[in-house]
């Protein structure tokens, strides 16, 4: 008889298999892996900490809420594909797992993923996320260079408060089409501090007004940057540490989308970037010729 572990993996295959076929029960799953229902039972919910059961249905359920953010399907369609009969029951054991019934999470949607006690999830777009047999690395690289974004973007900010508003609202030239349209230093201040606001939002759920970007002084951004950078970072540290750069993420708004915690990592630093390089051309403009034009090579080895 195979190890618990060697079960557990042979389960996740089936399992991964019967998604869709409704009518198979837990005796049919276990009559595939050629074990009794007992003892599948017992060697899932140990190696698990939930029963197969209630693990197939937890992944049914984050499937379905996936479905509702990302497609025009209708509430009942969406149940009956997650193996439910009626959009009553449906309705009652999704508001049991999200805290709102289907119809509303769809229109202020939070995380696809269920607290559970394994690290086995539906994985977007149609399959299983796995507990990994080794760790992503924590990446120290990639924190280090988050860490330096927002150190780089507060010492901006301090230089940019010295300014006059003519300065901060002079046009700055670039000929990156469709990013940022008529920039000046205050708008791209504005927008890295709101970059990394909107996100650190997105992974907690909450919607991001960008009202606030429009002719924003430099010390509410100071302000702003103080609660966000530590936040964003924070996140980016227990992501990494946790090896859960894969962990999906909704993005609620006029298009609902889901990213992976990498690629959202990767968009900010590749953007901010861009938008730093011209913040720093504008700085040294205005004199202040110390910021090594946003180059992080020498923070990083002065911080290694």
């Amino acid at each position: 008889m195979g190890s618990r572990p060697d079960v557990f993996a042979a389960f996740l295959d089936v399992l991964t298999e019967a998604l869709d076929d409704h009518e198979a029960t837990g005796a049919d799953l276990a009559d595939r892996m050629h074990l009794s229902r007992f003892h599948l039972d017992r060697v899932i919910a140990a190696a698990a900490g939930e029963p197969p059961a209630r693990l197939r249905r937890r992944v049914l359920l984050e499937r379905a809420a996936y479905h509702l953010v990302t497609t025009a399907r209708t509430v009942l369609d969406v149940a009956v594909e997650a193996g439910y009969s009626t959009h009553e029951s449906f309705t009652r054991a999704f508001a049991r797992a999200y805290g709102s019934p289907p119809a509303h999470w769809r229109k202020s949607p939070t995380r696809i993923r269920i607290e559970a006690p394994n690290g086995v999830h539906f994985h977007p777009p149609d399959s299983l996320r796995l507990p990994a047999q080794t760790k992503v690395s924590a990446m120290d690289l990639l924190v280090r260079m988050v860490e330096h974004h927002i150190w780089l973007l507060g010492e901006m900010l301090t230089r940019a408060e010295t300014l006059r508003d003519d300065q901060l609202d002079a046009p700055i030239e670039i000929s990156v089409e469709g990013v940022d349209d008529e920039p000046s230093l205050r708008s791209l201040l504005s927008r890295l501090v709101g970059q990394l606001e909107m996100w650190s939002a997105a992974i907690q759920g909450r919607a991001y007004d960008f009202a606030v970007e429009r002719g924003e002084s430099i010390p509410h951004m100071r302000t702003r940057l103080a609660d966000v950078g530590p936040e964003f970072l924070a996140q980016v540290r227990e992501t990494c540490a946790q090896g859960r750069l894969d962990e999906a993420i909704v993005c609620p708004g006029d298009r609902v989308e889901v990213y992976t915690f990498g690629a959202v990592i990767a968009h900010v630093l590749t953007f901010a970037a861009h938008r730093r390089t011209l913040a720093a051309g504008a700085l040294h403009d205005a004199g202040f010729t110390n910021l090594d034009s946003g180059d992080p090579i020498r923070w990083i080895t002065q911080h290694a």
